[in-house]
């Protein structure tokens, strides 16, 4: 029998809340796209329920999982791509909060590459142990897939080589990060973003004539 977690904290659930407003502000997460989490315990998670708008969360639109992704909350759904944000937590277990967006740039960007290599950007120094511009970020890119227990079998197969540490695309789908606390993951959306729209400029540039 599973013991039962602590209540949600709700000073952290209104982090969620304001997360969610400030991606959709930013066009990051259209109609009812993405989930955000966050560890409430080392074994559980509080993600958001199913179909909610991210722009207009409240405090009571989330729910307490463990980390093979089964519900505490009866009567609360949770997104379909739980057991992603269940892997992240499994595979780092520094990591205290994990959100995905779908922003136009990753969007496009997870479209025409396997692996995204970001270089020479100032903000790639927002993750840990890189202090310089002179390096280079692999952002990998998996296909989608609505198998979610078999995408995270993947994704986890990928990281045990040491791929994806700082963030992942699925293709056509959208950006999975994740940081120490939720204002660290947020700051770590907020970076990548900013580099993705980055590059899709920087394509229309090379593409520009003459």
């Amino acid at each position: 029998m599973k013991k039962t977690p602590p209540p949600i904290d709700p000073s952290r659930a209104q982090g969620l809340v304001e997360a969610g407003r400030f991606f959709h502000a930013r066009g990051w997460v259209p109609a009812t796209a993405g989930n955000l989490s966050f560890r409430l315990t080392p074994g559980v998670a509080v993600v958001t329920t199913s179909g909610r708008h991210k722009g207009e969360l409240r405090t009571g639109d989330f729910m307490r999982v463990d980390l093979d992704g089964k519900s505490f909350d009866p009567g609360k759904k949770s997104s379909a791509e739980t057991l992603l944000h269940c892997q992240l937590y499994r595979r780092f277990p520094s990591a205290g909060a994990v959100f995905h967006t779908h922003s136009p740039a990753s969007t496009l960007l997870s479209l025409g590459c396997d692996n995204l290599q970001l270089a020479g950007y100032e903000l790639l120094k927002i993750f840990e142990r890189i202090n310089t511009h002179e390096t280079q970020v692999e952002i990998p890119v998996f296909s989608n897939d609505q198998d979610i227990a078999r995408l995270a079998t993947v994704v986890e197969a990928h990281m045990a080589t040491g791929g994806g540490q700082h963030g992942y695309l699925i293709r056509g789908h959208g950006l999975y990060a994740w940081g120490a606390n939720i204002t660290e993951a947020r700051h770590r959306v907020e970076a990548l973003e900013f580099l993705f729209e980055c590059e899709v400029l920087s394509s229309r540039q090379r593409l520009r004539p003459g």
